[in-house]
């Protein structure tokens, strides 16, 4: 083995590692565990927060962790912290994980921003944008990406836990219940969401030179984002993959037949809303 591909592959381990138990390998970096840090970061205020350890950037909470541990946004990458810049910068690579991937989309955004004037049609997919990451980070996913009037949150083993497909699925019913589903007069934001479990590629891109983000890659991600393209306003469509690994008892559930983008098959999904009971079958 050469000595870029044992790089390669010790980096491709430090990841796995990493989101698979919430912990780095070969680190001697003292005090708490990333895992342990991210949870403590979530209950720290305020938005916004650096997208792959939830580190506060602003409030009481951003000036606490800017004093005590020194960390703010990247210069770099303002989605992310100095801390994880210099993680990602490290170790550039990933490792293919099983992960549980949450697209959430504002329905009918062209015809909304038609409607209104661009400063309240911004004001309006912002206070989405907080919405949706905040109740994410409460249930420790990572958000993968902003953009547009879609955010991403991937549901990693190693810090979502093992039961990560249930997670993102009560995360997907909580984006739609803060955002007014149920409300007699109806949402403030229409958005239909999709959630399916796979593995996936996930790591730190970018050079030397440049500036490295964190994504996730693969058919899996895809997939999902696919499945939040045809959920309707107050719809989760989750894939039977998902709907087996959160033991949902699919019984109670619609099904729905979908012939989704860059498939030649048609694949089913479960359609989940906001009171659909999630009992184990």
């Amino acid at each position: 083995m050469t000595n870029q591909s044992e790089h390669e592959a010790w980096v491709e381990e430090v990841w796995h590692t990493y989101l698979t138990t919430g912990k780095i390998k070969h680190s001697d970096m003292p005090g708490l565990s990333p895992k342990s840090l991210q949870r403590l970061m979530s209950r720290l205020p305020a938005e916004p927060r650096c997208r792959l350890c939830q580190t506060p950037f602003h409030g009481v909470g951003g000036t606490l962790v800017r004093l005590v541990l020194d960390r703010g946004p990247s210069r770099l990458n303002p989605q992310i912290c100095n801390a994880c810049e210099q993680f990602a910068q490290a170790y550039q690579g990933g490792a293919e994980v099983e992960m549980s991937m949450l697209f959430a989309d504002v329905r009918g955004s062209t015809r909304l921003a038609e409607g209104m004037s661009p400063s309240d049609f911004s004001q309006l997919i912002n206070r989405f944008y907080k919405v949706a990451t905040r109740i994410l980070f409460r249930a420790h996913a990572m958000v993968e990406k902003i953009i547009g009037d879609e955010v991403t949150g991937l549901f990693v083993p190693g810090f979502a836990g093992a039961a990560h497909a249930r997670a993102a699925i009560e995360a997907a019913q909580a984006i739609l219940e803060a955002t007014g589903h149920n409300d007699p007069g109806g949402p403030w934001v229409p958005v239909g969401i999709g959630v399916h479990t796979g593995v996936a590629f996930m790591g730190a891109v970018g050079s030397e030179e440049s500036v490295v983000d964190i994504v996730a890659l693969g058919d899996a991600v895809n997939m999902a984002a696919h499945l939040a393209s045809q959920a309707g306003r107050g719809e989760v469509l989750v894939s039977a993959t998902t709907g087996e690994a959160a033991g949902l008892d699919t019984g109670q559930l619609e099904t729905r037949r979908l012939q989704l983008k860059s498939r030649t098959e048609q694949v089913d999904a479960y359609v989940v809303g906001i009171e659909s009971d999630l009992s184990t079958e």
